[in-house]
């Protein structure tokens, strides 16, 4: 693949691209989005939202990293009708622990 699909993401410190995915219950992909690793989270997960929306209408609350929340919680409620919740990090806890919300993309993505 060429540079131009490639990108930095300070944040992160990834250079090269990120992926967007969104599954059911089960862990089964709904749709999903490789993007340069430059944009903010919540930029392209705009467009990944509004396809998910088209696709499955029946979809009514989704939960997501908390990358993904400020204003595309605002967003997804005016235009699509999805109530987003994001899902944080227990502060009680250091390093990585599993959240049962978030444990399935997770998963998929390995």
């Amino acid at each position: 693949m060429s540079r131009g699909t490639r990108g930095f993401d300070g944040g992160k410190l990834i250079n090269g691209r990120k992926r967007h995915l969104a599954v059911d219950m089960r862990g089964m992909p709904l749709a999903f989005m490789v993007t340069k690793a430059a944009p903010h989270d919540s930029l392209p997960a705009r467009d990944l939202l509004s396809r998910l929306g088209l696709r499955h209408p029946e979809g009514a609350v989704a939960w997501a990293d908390s990358a993904y929340g400020g204003s595309l919680v605002d967003f997804s409620r005016t235009f699509l009708d999805l109530t987003l919740k994001t899902v944080h990090h227990r502060k009680d806890r250091e390093g990585f622990a599993v959240l049962a919300e978030r444990w399935r993309v997770e998963r998929a993505i390995s």
